[in-house]
């Protein structure tokens, strides 16, 4: 007894200030948890059965560590975690024009297609874009019913005509590739993108056909969540030899005089993956792979990936990655067949700045491809910088970002789909 009274006394000049300094009584007790939970939750939540999902911001981190450090110039700042729940779709103005995305030569989606660009030209008044391509479609062009439809639209051509401050929003029909194509139209701010899955795939497609005319007209009146995909900009600077250079019986280049180059840079904006591979050699890749300027590894083997949290699910988990959510900042980087049995894929933050070239003694090139397009050979000399994009893609959810997310593990990745043990009697544990 004496030992828990010397305990409780101790323990009184650590309570609260609402305690009165004897013992916590239960309503003293509440006071203190309330507080204590304030201090881990937004300010805009008063109430004390506020939920997370109704809360602005998820936690709120500490800026300052200890009495004299802190992260942020201004000690009173808030850095706030991102709650997914919080990512609704706001327009600033009701939305007029809407580019529809057609899978090319797919007989399926004719009528889908038809269907929809009379609702949205004739129910919605809505401005509708398409790609020239599409409407060169002689299903679509010889039917004399839809042609006055057409005559409606506004055509744009792709890497010729720039659409990126005409559209309010965008509508896929397909699979996968036709968001992965959106992407590509846009090199910097994209628009909402809402994904209709006609395809094999539809991972990155949740709204189903069948009741798009509600769910257009929800996304008209801004009634719907969104989840911010990053992007990886990607810069590629070629060394374009003007005369040939002599290799010798090690694969050194030797030069016979000055050699006249020119640096060629590229830039393009992936959704998915960047992907460096050994191409039609027979032997390995072999590229040096840098952080923030400093080599990190060289990379030997089948190839390296180089990733995005959406691309995560693509063809880094065929390699051995893990699947990571969209709203996690994060760059993945998983070998392809390393030679090195420990080289595991990783996680690097997003923001960092990669970058990959041929090593000096690499046997052939290599071949890089963005998002399973654009694919092009490098060659020694040649750089590929990769960094997050400032311009993510805002993917329009059907739900919400999480219940999205796991339920195309499920339906498309038949993500932990297993045989279940039989239930086990107390008579069999018997034996």
């Amino acid at each position: 007894m004496d030992g828990g009274q010397e305990m409780q006394v101790e323990a009184a000049p650590y309570c609260c200030s609402t305690c009165d300094g004897g013992e916590v009584s239960g309503r003293n007790l509440a006071r203190r948890n309330r507080k204590t939970r304030s201090l881990s939750t937004s300010s805009a939540c008063n109430s004390s059965d506020c939920r997370r999902t109704q809360s602005l911001h998820g936690p709120s981190p500490v800026t300052t560590f200890g009495p004299k450090a802190c992260m942020l110039q201004n000690p009173h700042a808030v850095m706030h975690i991102q709650d997914p729940a919080s990512q609704r779709l706001t327009w600033n103005k009701p939305p007029k024009s809407v580019l529809v995305i057609k899978k090319i030569r797919d007989a399926s989606l004719l009528q889908p297609f038809k269907e929809l660009c009379i609702f949205l030209t004739e129910v919605k008044n809505m401005i509708v874009y398409v790609e020239k391509k599409v409407l060169e479609d002689p299903a679509i062009s010889d039917d004399e019913n839809f042609g006055a439809i057409t005559k409606k639209f506004c055509t744009f051509r792709e890497d010729l005509d720039d659409i990126s401050n005409r559209v309010d929003f965008i509508i896929c029909l397909g699979g996968d590739g036709t968001l992965l194509y959106a992407s590509s139209l846009f090199q910097e701010s994209v628009p909402p993108v809402m994904a209709f899955h006609l395809g094999s795939l539809g991972f990155l497609t949740p709204f189903k056909f069948d009741t798009y005319q509600s769910q257009v007209t929800q996304i008209i009146e801004g009634n719907a969540a969104i989840v911010l995909r990053s992007r990886l900009k990607v810069r590629v600077l070629k060394e374009n030899w003007e005369k040939k250079a002599r290799v010798d019986e090690k694969g050194i280049i030797l030069t016979n005089g000055d050699i006249e180059s020119s640096r060629k840079a590229l830039q393009y904006q992936v959704l998915n993956e960047v992907v460096v591979d050994r191409g039609p050699s027979s032997y390995l890749s072999n590229v040096d792979l840098f952080l923030d300027g400093h080599l990190i590894t060289t990379v030997q083997g089948d190839g390296v990936i180089v990733s995005t949290p959406t691309g995560s699910t693509a063809y880094a988990v065929a390699a051995g990655a893990s699947m990571i959510h969209p709203n996690v900042p994060a760059i993945m980087i998983t070998p392809i067949c390393p030679h090195s049995l420990s080289f595991r894929p990783i996680v690097v933050p997003a923001g960092v700045e990669l970058k990959i070239m041929l090593s000096c003694d690499a046997r052939n090139t290599a071949w890089v491809s963005f998002d399973g397009r654009k694919r092009q050979e490098i060659c020694h000399g040649d750089s590929i910088t990769i960094t997050t994009s400032c311009f993510p893609v805002p993917s329009i959810c059907f739900r919400d970002p999480v219940n999205d997310w796991f339920e195309s593990l499920a339906q498309c990745l038949h993500w932990n789909v297993r045989k279940k043990q039989n239930y086990l009697s107390s008579e069999d544990e018997e034996f």
